[in-house]
């Protein structure tokens, strides 16, 4: 089947990336809610998957041989609204009524009620495991998608994040695979002052996954990496993003306090100007 696959390219990606960025602002702004630091932190990876590197139909949505994303930062959903409302999943409009009663867009993802979302999020450790089970689903009935998951650096430090990863190896799901947003904040304090996760890139090598590290806010490191995981084979794939929170909005950028902080009027114009300041540099 011949699906309207997009392939944009770095410069085009890189603009949309800041389009992603403003959307997310405005969102949250409007919403007077939300998570910006992590959903301006993923900006440009969501951006990479969705509009050159995954397998998708805005249309058929539901389309049995998409590739599989999922958020497990579930909270961070302004980046994947974002990113489904530019891709033509549904139009942008209902991007201004973010967390309101009835609104196709809550505060965590819901796969029942947002077009394009694949699998609800909320509680932290769980997504890379929902993943896992696509994958083999996909190994068992022989299709060819790829499953994609982002999790967060805090998260990480959720056991059942480890048991899936273990769990993966074994099965040797090499269409798994996972992103961390390494952007060293989650909602309270550093990562490693809360519970330290490194050395992370050992942790996932020992696991028995293939490991990558990039700087997750360079758009030609992101598009390799995301589509050397594609071809590796025998194994689940790592690709450690390393990112800033709130990248791309000066004041937030790896503030802590902007984890759940929604800005005001001014504070969003501010940040606007800035985001939108980049994209002509």
């Amino acid at each position: 089947m011949e699906t309207p696959q997009t392939s944009m390219s770095i410069e085009e990606l890189r603009a949309m990336a800041v389009n992603i960025r403003c959307d997310i602002i405005e969102m949250i702004a409007t919403a007077k809610a939300g998570h910006p630091g992590g959903s301006l932190s993923a900006a440009d990876v969501v951006t990479a998957l969705y509009f050159r590197v995954m397998r998708l139909d805005p249309e058929d949505p539901d389309w049995p041989d998409r590739d599989r994303f999922i958020l497990s930062k579930g909270h961070a959903c302004p980046v994947w609204y974002a990113a489904l409302a530019e891709r033509g999943y549904f139009d942008k409009a209902h991007l201004g009524t973010l967390r309101r009663l009835n609104s196709i867009l809550q505060g965590h993802p819901d796969m029942c009620k947002t077009p394009g979302i694949d699998m609800t999020a909320g509680s932290l450790g769980h997504g890379l495991s929902a993943g896992l089970g696509m994958a083999l689903s996909g190994k068992l009935r022989k299709k060819d998608y790829h499953v994609w998951v982002i999790i967060g650096d805090g998260e990480s430090q959720e056991g059942s994040i480890w048991e899936a990863a273990m769990a993966a190896a074994k099965w040797k799901v090499d269409n798994l695979t996972a992103i961390l947003d390494r952007n060293h904040l989650q909602n309270d304090d550093c990562v490693d002052t809360e519970m330290p996760i490194e050395p992370v890139a050992d942790k996932w090598r020992a696991f028995g996954w293939h490991v990558m590290e990039i700087d997750g806010h360079d758009m030609e490191e992101i598009v390799e990496a995301l589509e050397t995981a594609k071809t590796i084979k025998g194994k689940p794939a790592m690709i450690i993003a390393h990112t800033i929170k709130g990248k791309g909005v000066s004041f937030m950028e790896n503030v802590v306090e902007w984890h759940g902080k929604a800005p005001c009027k001014e504070e969003a114009e501010c940040a606007l100007k800035e985001i939108r300041r980049y994209n002509c540099e």
